[in-house]
């Protein structure tokens, strides 16, 4: 797992924004889907967005609306994108790359 590295959690207020970013180049993958999941405390891990190797992708209804995926194929990474961050968005992230998951980072939203 410690070959995704990932970066980008932290305390963030109610309201604002975040990015989180997925290198997983030491993989030396190519044409595999990535994604982000996020577990909360005490409830099971759960698709956030998910983007294939040909740019198609899909959210979860609660992001929907506040959230952006997008990859760079040439350097193997993802970013995840949320907006008008809400408490209930407090989990850790994991970002998924083909079969392989990340460690994940936490994400606290609290005044």
């Amino acid at each position: 797992q410690g070959q995704l590295v990932e970066s980008g959690g932290g305390l963030v207020q109610p309201g604002g924004s975040l990015r989180l970013s997925c290198d997983a180049s030491a993989l030396f993958l190519h044409d595999y889907d990535m994604a982000w999941y996020r577990q909360a405390p005490g409830k099971q891990r759960e698709l956030v967005a998910r983007i294939t190797s040909d740019g198609t992708t899909n959210f979860a209804d609660s992001v929907k609306g506040r959230v952006a995926i997008s990859r760079d194929n040439a350097d193997d990474t993802v970013s995840l994108e949320i907006t008008r961050l809400k408490p209930e968005d407090t989990a850790v992230y994991y970002c998924l790359a083909g079969d392989c998951w990340g460690q994940g980072p936490q994400v606290t939203v609290s005044s």
